[in-house]
């Protein structure tokens, strides 16, 4: 209206020119003309007084103050101080080379709070003074006072009175004035926009950030810097280019902690502690601060670091009294994610805080989603959940960096192709603990959400073993939380249940070649049982019997013969020496002791076990086919080769028969008839099995299912008995390098591939690299499997060999 006013002064203007240029016949009268002036002036004067009332009355959204504003009111533009930047290099590269290179877009370094964003910001503002720059920083605190401070910016950037009397009156948005002066400025500048952590709050009219067409724009003589915990590409749109934070790396996390307190401990205990604090700078800032303190009551980082685990709550959980206030919980671990909680909550996700709260019981692993279901919210918050609101709440947590999506798993974690692992999330470790100590303080019957997840865990325990194969890697991911059902049960029938469900989940680990989570599973089911059950209940014999096994998968042969020993006398006494699971266990005390090397004791027991096997169940029974093949392989490690190869043909025509041509026995049986065929020397006619069995395997159980790797170890075994030594080397190079992944250094097939892999270097004549080889082995052999393994012997002789070889290749070169 103020802009009419103006339009009527201006035809007032127009009266006057016309009346000059040529005088019409009722201008000569004067009155005429003072009566037609009269009332052009009231009508102005109307018009203008009209103006101002409505510009009183327009919503403070819209056109917020724009006074040229005063600096004391709302603070200084200057961004705040910080000491050196640890481990945010490549970040800061990013952006010094948008700063010196803009190109419309602008920066937005997002991330959970305590990761540090404020921090890499600051460290950026400083460089860009540096450079000479105009540098501005705006703390977001709310709509009207962010047009106050961006006026400021606009007005330290040369901004008109008069255009700024523009967007006062009416005529132009402010923001369309604010990023014209920017766009136009003289100098350079970095603006930074700290703590936007509500984007949809930031703009005029509701308008979208990613339309930008509000205070959010991508474009202007310098580089426009956000800092958010919103994550969401969606929320930032196409121009904007995204750093997520992650924790800092060990050595940058542990320095962060030594430039606290340098007196603390030495680099490796300040890197052990930075690991326990999750690498999260606020965190470290918060214990390098205690320990520097003089009155603090640990001084040192062992023993703020053994302190921990009792006292989380007071060193780093402890509430803040002005915690309601934003700018002090975001300095505050305890408080500093529940901002973000708070936000969700008034985005309408009112199931964000007790999912993360829920989450917060299980372990510190990869939580499967299919745990997390509107049954298990309900059952615990007595809240109705829905699927929509469920799947909502894990949105929202991860857009705020509260959840993390855990790296794709390796192949080991594909039972066979084309099977898709479950969808997963991770909570930062002091997330979760936090998240725990808050649970603990605001649930007054914590009880009832244990129980629901306990309910859930049982569920999904239960249809993951029914599912067999199909559910190898849900197994995997299941492993890790199920001790939870274990550490309030003392009802013997419900011990007796669970430990019959985790049982038979540790029996499907262990066919996925899992067999680390397998034997964390089942040594904490064995020590519950027995506590309750008693030591020779059946159901403690079974969880013994699957601790045993995964012993022996992980290559612990001797422990592994030890718990199936106590298991075979237990079992024999209390069941018979005829029950099925009594031969079970002299099954698998044979094949440990075949671990051992101690192949004729092995082969005696194998053949006891194929005579009562075949008697009690049948010569066609699952069972008895094993205790064929395993005999076959002691039969095999006495150097009976012809006598093995009999017996595995014979077994391999009738597992294919009983079972099918892909199942993992009779996969087995092709492999052991392979290995047995080369101990007879054909080796051509066992890599051309080995190899068979090794696309059967990869694609049956996987690429790196421990049985695949030993079909690749033994066809480079049948290429080095034809002299084909490089391609053994090859091969054998692959197997050593994805056993150390798989099952870890001093797995025995990881140092039987090392070993192997020396043999064909030194066929290769490459003695000095195949002593090195022999040199590490017979150090971990003799660690591992003791000084008179065969094995360890094995290596002995090798290494003596490749070194006698050298030196005399040597001399031989010294005498030329």
């Amino acid at each position: 209206m103020a802009g009419a006013a103006a339009v009527v002064m201006a035809g007032l203007g127009l009266v006057t020119n016309y009346a000059s240029a040529s005088v019409p016949g009722w201008a000569t009268r004067s009155w005429v003309v003072w009566l037609v002036f009269a009332v052009l002036l009231a009508t102005a004067v109307g018009l203008l007084l009209w103006g101002r009332h409505l510009d009183g009355e327009r919503p403070a959204a819209r056109l917020t103050s724009v006074d040229r504003p005063a600096g004391s009111r709302h603070g200084s533009l200057r961004y705040p101080h910080v000491e050196r930047v640890r481990g945010r290099e490549a970040e800061l590269a990013v952006l010094t080379r948008m700063l010196r290179r803009p190109q419309d877009e602008f920066a937005v370094v997002c991330g959970a709070g305590g990761l540090g964003k404020t921090t890499v910001a600051a460290q950026l503002a400083a460089r860009a003074e540096e450079d000479g720059r105009q540098v501005f920083w705006v703390r977001w605190r709310d709509s009207v006072d962010l047009a106050q401070q961006m006026t400021r910016v606009a007005v330290a950037c040369g901004l008109s009175e008069a255009d700024l009397e523009a967007a006062r009156a009416g005529r132009e948005s402010l923001p369309d004035v604010v990023w014209r002066q920017l766009a136009f400025s003289r100098r350079r500048w970095l603006l930074v926009l700290d703590n936007v952590d509500e984007p949809q709050a930031v703009d005029v009219e509701g308008e979208p950030v990613a339309h930008y067409r509000g205070w959010i724009r991508p474009h202007g003589r310098g580089l426009l810097l956000i800092t958010s915990r919103d994550t969401s590409e969606q929320t930032w749109g196409r121009r904007a280019r995204l750093l997520p934070l992650r924790p800092l790396a060990v050595p940058d996390a542990g320095q962060v902690l030594l430039d606290a307190a340098s007196r603390a401990g030495t680099r490796a205990q300040a890197q052990e502690l930075a690991e326990r604090l999750g690498r999260l700078p606020l965190a470290l800032h918060a214990a390098g601060s205690y320990l520097a303190t003089p009155t603090s009551r640990y001084r040192t980082f062992e023993r703020y670091h053994q302190a921990l685990d009792a006292e989380l709550g007071t060193l780093l959980g402890a509430e803040h009294p002005d915690a309601s206030d934003p700018d002090t919980a975001r300095t505050v671990v305890r408080h500093t994610w529940e901002l973000s909680l708070d936000q969700l909550a008034a985005e309408g996700h009112v199931l964000a805080r007790p999912l993360l709260r829920m989450l917060s019981i299980l372990a510190a692993a990869p939580v499967p989603l299919f745990l997390v279901t509107p049954g298990l919210l309900t059952a615990a918050t007595g809240r109705s959940a829905t699927t929509a609101g469920v799947e909502a709440a894990l949105a929202g947590l991860y857009r705020y960096g509260l959840l993390d999506l855990p790296e794709e798993p390796g192949p080991q974690a594909r039972p066979a192709s084309g099977d898709d692992p479950p969808a997963r999330v991770a909570l930062h470790p002091l997330v979760r603990e936090i998240s725990a100590l808050a649970l603990a303080a605001d649930t007054p019957n914590l009880i009832v959400w244990r129980q629901a997840m306990a309910t859930r865990l049982t569920e999904a325990a239960h249809d993951t073993a029914r599912a067999g194969r199909s559910g190898w890697s849900a197994a995997r991911l299941l492993a890790p939380h199920l001790p939870l059902l274990l550490d309030h049960t003392t009802v013997p029938q419900d011990l007796t249940d669970i430990g019959d469900i985790l049982n038979r989940l540790a029996d499907v680990l262990h066919d996925a070649g899992a067999y680390t989570p397998a034997h964390a599973l089942s040594r904490h089911l064995l020590h519950a049982q027995t506590r309750v059950l008693g030591a020779d209940h059946p159901s403690t014999l079974g969880s013994r019997h699957s601790l045993a096994k995964a012993l022996d998968g992980m290559g612990r042969y001797a422990q592994a013969a030890d718990l199936h020993r106590q298991n075979l006398v237990a079992r024999t006494r209390v069941l018979g020496p005829d029950h099925p699971d009594a031969l079970t266990s002299r099954n698998n005390l044979a094949n440990a002791l075949y671990g051992m090397g101690r192949y004729a004791q092995a082969a005696d027991l194998h053949r006891q076990n194929l005579v009562a096997r075949t008697r009690v169940l049948g010569p066609d029974h699952p069972d008895a086919l094993t205790s064929r093949n395993n005999l076959a392989n002691a039969l095999n490690g006495m150097g009976q080769c012809v006598r093995a190869v009999d017996l595995h043909r014979r077994n391999l025509a009738a597992r294919t028969r009983v079972l099918g041509p892909d199942h993992p026995h009779t996969l087995a049986s092709r492999n052991n008839l392979a290995f047995a065929l080369d101990g007879t020397g054909r080796h051509a006619r066992a890599a051309d099995l080995h190899r068979q069995v090794l696309a059967d395997r990869a694609r049956v159980l996987g690429p790196d299912h421990p049985h695949t790797l030993s079909s690749r170890h033994n066809l480079a075994d049948a290429l080095y008995g034809m002299g084909r030594y490089v391609e053994a080397a090859d091969l054998y190079r692959q197997a050593l390098a994805d056993y150390l992944r798989v099952l870890g250094p001093d797995h025995p097939h990881a140092l039987g591939s090392r070993h192997n892999l020396a043999d064909a270097l030194y066929g290769m004549g490459r003695y000095a690299e195949a002593a090195d080889h022999h040199r590490q082995n017979l150090v971990a052999r003799t660690r591992v499997l003791g000084p008179d393994h065969p094995d360890t012997l094995t290596s002995r002789d090798g290494l003596e060999t490749a070194l006698l070889t050298s030196t005399r290749r040597d001399g031989l070169r010294r005498s030329r």
